[in-house]
């Protein structure tokens, strides 16, 4: 399945997009959702996904489909980047995105070799916060590719191969995380997709591509929110919410109890997340003030 993809409906430039899967259980059957999106506003917002037929890891296979059905609309010049988890590796794989000229930022497993030594053997003296890198380019899964490590606070090695400079390749991998955001939003923090009793793969994608309209809606109205009364910031350092829970805690707060309130957040849906045409801009609640 696929969302909307035109390539007039994001920003000018390039873009970076998140590879990643997510699945649940119900009863018996296990439900396994591979995806594909853009990184916008702090979330990852679907573009296209399928409904993958066993649990576990995906393959080459399917992901290679996703990434040739995105090429439709988003050539390979929009990208800035594919980033993905360590789940995502593979010479076949790895081939494919160099072939169409896709710069990747894919985090690797430890027990990946580079050259004639494994991966983890490169960086066994990291400090915590500290960023190393290999001298040169190395030997990947067949491509010559940019390896940079860094410690985690929580003691975990992250070691990213890359097609981007050195000071480039953590700070984009950084948003994958963003698609986790989606995951969360989409799942048991805020919509509830795996609370359906939907096992077909057919109606979990319909279902999937329905949940991500709204998810782009909420992500809309959240970041239009945010412009009028910024999302508080804790001690950490961290916003307290992200921009997809900010703008449903809005559109819910509407539905609710005001109906112009639903009136003008639909109007900031149609308008591609332009100011609404009232003559006196809307309050936080959507309610026009004059």
């Amino acid at each position: 399945m696929c969302c909307g993809s035109s390539s007039r409906s994001f920003p000018p430039g390039k873009l970076l997009f998140a590879l990643d899967r997510t699945n649940w259980q119900h009863g018996q059957a296990e439900l396994n959702l591979l995806v594909l999106g853009v990184v916008l506003s702090g979330v990852t917002l679907p573009l296209v996904w399928v409904a993958l037929p066993h649990g576990g890891n995906s393959d080459s296979t399917a992901r290679m489909r996703l990434v040739a059905r995105l090429l439709q609309d988003l050539p390979a010049r929009r990208w800035k980047a594919l980033v993905a988890d360590r789940e995502f590796v593979g010479q076949a794989w790895f081939t494919f995105l160099r072939e169409r000229r896709i710069p990747r930022c894919i985090r690797l497993r430890e027990n990946t070799r580079l050259d004639d030594e494994f991966v983890r053997d490169a960086f066994q003296l990291l400090e915590c916060g500290q960023v190393r890198a290999l001298f040169e380019r190395a030997w990947v899964y067949g491509s010559r590719m940019q390896v940079v490590a860094t410690l985690s606070p929580e003691g975990e090695r992250v070691i990213v191969a890359s097609d981007l400079s050195i000071p480039a390749t953590l700070a984009v991998y950084r948003q994958r995380w963003t698609i986790e955001c989606t995951f969360s939003a989409l799942k048991s923090r805020g919509l509830g997709l795996e609370e359906t009793h939907m096992v077909k793969a057919a109606r979990i994608e319909r279902l999937f591509g329905l949940l991500t309209l709204a998810l782009v809606w909420m992500v809309r109205v959240g970041t239009w929110r945010s412009e009028t009364r910024p999302i508080p910031v804790k001690k950490h350092g961290r916003k307290a919410v992200g921009v997809a829970q900010y703008g449903w805690e809005l559109l819910a707060d509407a539905l609710r109890w005001s109906a112009s309130g639903v009136q003008c957040q639909c109007r900031l849906r149609r308008e591609q997340f332009r100011r609404n045409r009232c003559d006196h801009p809307p309050d936080v609640y959507g309610r026009c003030t004059s």
